[in-house]
Order: C-alpha cells, then sequence, then structure tokens
C-alpha cells in the first residue's frame, strides 16, 4: 500500500490493486478563511468521515464520486470496522461522536482516530485490537493533546505512529504544533511531502521497534 498525507486529518491510502481511500477530507476555506490547505485534487474510490465538521467531511469535494464511509461494513472487498468515541472529554457534551475507522489494506491494518477527545477505555482498546499504523491526533483543544496522544500510543502500541491534526501556516486555529509532539520521542523520521510505500514485511523487520512517521503534507 501507499500513504499520503493530504493535510490536516486526510489522507490518501492506496492499495496495491489500485482501490484509493481518503480519510477526513477538509473543505478548503473552511471556518470562515481560517482553513487554507489547497483543494483535494486526489480521486478516490472511498471516503472515510470521523464527524460533521467541515475539516473532517468535505466528501463532496473529492473527485472520483466515492463511497461515503461511517459506518461499519465492506467496501470495495475492503472492511471497515467504526468504534464510536467522543470528540471531547465530556462524552460528546461539548461537540458530539468521534468515529474511529480501522480497516486492513494489503496486510496491513489501520486505524484513524479522527478527532478523539479522551483517552480510549479498556472495551475501546479492545475494539480496535491490534494496530499496524494509526493515525493519531496530536494538536489539543479540540482532540487529545500532544501528552494524551503519547498514551493512546501506548495503549494501542501500534507499529506506526502518524501523527496528524496539528498547528501549521495553513491553519489558523488554536492547536499545537507537531514540534511539542515529538519532543523526547524516539524513533522519529521526518518524511517530506510525497507518497510513501510501506508492506506489511516493512512492519514485520521492526521487530516490534515502534517507529514514529512525522508526515509533511502534500496540499
Amino acid at each position: 500500500m501507499t500513504i499520503k498525507f493530504l493535510g490536516h486529518a486526510s489522507f490518501l491510502i492506496t492499495s496495491k490493486d489500485r482501490v484509493r481511500i481518503i480519510t477526513d477530507p477538509y473543505e478548503p476555506g473552511g471556518f470562515g478563511g481560517t482553513f487554507r490547505y489547497r483543494p483535494i485534487t486526489d480521486e478516490a474510490d472511498i471516503v472515510t468521515v470521523s464527524h460533521d465538521h467541515a475539516d473532517h467531511n468535505y466528501a463532496q469535494g473529492v473527485p472520483g464520486n466515492p463511497v461515503v464511509v461511517t459506518s461499519s461494513g465492506e467496501v470495495k472487498g475492503i472492511d471497515f470496522e467504526v468504534i464510536e468515541s467522543y470528540h471531547d472529554d465530556t462524552q460528546g457534551a461539548q461537540r458530539g461522536i468521534n468515529r474511529v475507522v480501522c480497516f486492513e489494506v494489503d496486510g496491513i491494518k489501520v486505524c484513524h482516530l479522527g478527532d478523539l477527545g479522551h483517552l480510549l477505555s479498556a472495551e475501546q482498546v479492545t475494539s480496535v485490537g491490534h494496530v499496524d499504523i494509526l493515525l493519531v491526533p496530536v494538536g489539543g483543544t479540540f482532540t487529545i493533546n500532544p501528552s494524551q496522544a503519547a498514551e493512546v500510543i501506548a495503549q494501542l502500541q501500534p507499529s506506526v505512529a502518524i501523527p496528524m491534526h496539528f498547528k501549521r501556516p495553513e491553519v489558523d486555529l488554536p492547536i499545537t504544533p507537531l514540534g511539542e509532539f515529538l519532543v523526547g520521542k524516539r524513533n522519529v523520521q521526518i518524511i517530506g511531502p510525497c507518497e510513501l510505500f510501506m508492506s506489511a514485511s516493512d512492519l514485520a523487520d521492526l521487530a516490534g521497534e515502534q517507529r514514529i512517521l512525522a508526515m509533511e503534507p502534500t496540499n
């Protein structure tokens, strides 16, 4: 599979059979112009949406007439498991429901945490199960913060963690930059804007040594 970080919480994941999945597509110019990532021009077969905010649910802006996934089920030969969580630490009282979306591509299990706003319960950890690649928000304010993100990574023990939803020049939101999450972390690899190839054998080669991939957005 290949993975490309489009920006914010949006990734393009492509299987070896060329099934294209885009997670949480954002609306360019959303939130009164505070959101300045470029439009998504990559086509998708499937779009996953963690919750109905403009920086995560702009499926209509994704080319290719994709199927939108918001619940568990099989789409184009890929099984999606959606686990209910919250967008805050008050059981949704402030910002509502958040969907954790897990799916397997080419023998690699990916888990996108959306705008998770709390540590996971033991039941949620069990529901998620084994994770190869964890897409984890780190910016705080609207999601878990850098220290909480580290705790969630410890809860799920992925082979690879890829941070998302952090402050950049394209985003005028009160969230923290990626650097605050990376302080003191081991096995960090900074990756420029690209489409990164990953295989199950690559993950096996890590031999249990967790890696953090800090990807630069392409958009």
